[in-house]
């Protein structure tokens, strides 16, 4: 079983203010690079300390990367207030840049739940990430960004009982990306994956070790 991983508070200089954030990185060698992970919605209790972004930072330490979340602005002790899309995009930029400066070596990789995997998918397609996970993203969301879907390795988790997003729009929207992500449907699985976090983090690193680290 994979030690817990060494952690430091961080403050990152964001767009609007400064952002809180916590690096997470293994004990054992050098970080094999590093993956940012983003929230779920800050108008309904979405923070950097949501499970689901936990397990998926533990996902990538078990990998051999470092994993950096952080809170949008105005969540937690993170400066100005929310934007709806466009400047949580922009905060998860500056933690990628300062996340490549604590982290210079290996490849960048973008993760992110619900809303926090909408802001993923535009952030990575920005950066030209390495890698992508996005777990039940808020599929409405995203198709009204005007970005160019990431061409990187991209995984897709969705429960098949997710109350939040319906897991028919998420095939559907799937199959119309080229080129498409890999798709997982999770059996009887909600929006919170309650219940589920074990198999997430297990399929996530699974997904990291067949396509390797840098894609």
């Amino acid at each position: 079983m994979a030690r817990i991983p060494l952690s430091e508070a961080l403050v990152i200089q964001g767009p609007a203010g400064r952002l809180e954030a916590l690096l997470e990185t293994p004990r054992e060698g050098v970080a094999r690079g590093i993956a940012v992970v983003c929230h779920p919605h800050p108008l309904h209790q979405g923070t950097m300390h949501n499970k689901v972004v936990h397990t998926l930072g533990r996902a990538f330490t078990a990998c051999g990367m470092s994993a950096l979340r952080f809170n949008f602005r105005g969540v937690g002790a993170s400066e100005g207030s929310f934007d709806d899309g466009p400047g949580e995009i922009a905060d998860a930029l500056a933690v990628a840049r300062a996340g490549r400066g604590r982290v210079p070596e290996g490849p960048l990789w973008l993760a992110g739940f619900s809303f926090g995997a909408a802001i993923a998918i535009g952030a990575a397609a920005e950066l030209a990430a390495d890698g992508l996970v996005t777990v039940a993203p808020a599929v409405t969301r995203v198709a009204g960004m005007d970005r160019v879907a990431p061409r990187c390795p991209w995984l897709v988790i969705q429960g098949d009982r997710d109350e939040l997003v319906n897991v028919d729009d998420t095939i559907e929207w799937v199959n119309s990306l080229a080129p498409g992500p890999e798709l997982q449907v999770f059996p009887e699985t909600g929006h919170f994956f309650h219940g589920k976090l074990v198999e997430l983090r297990k399929a996530v690193a699974a997904f990291v070790h067949e396509v390797g680290p840098g894609g």
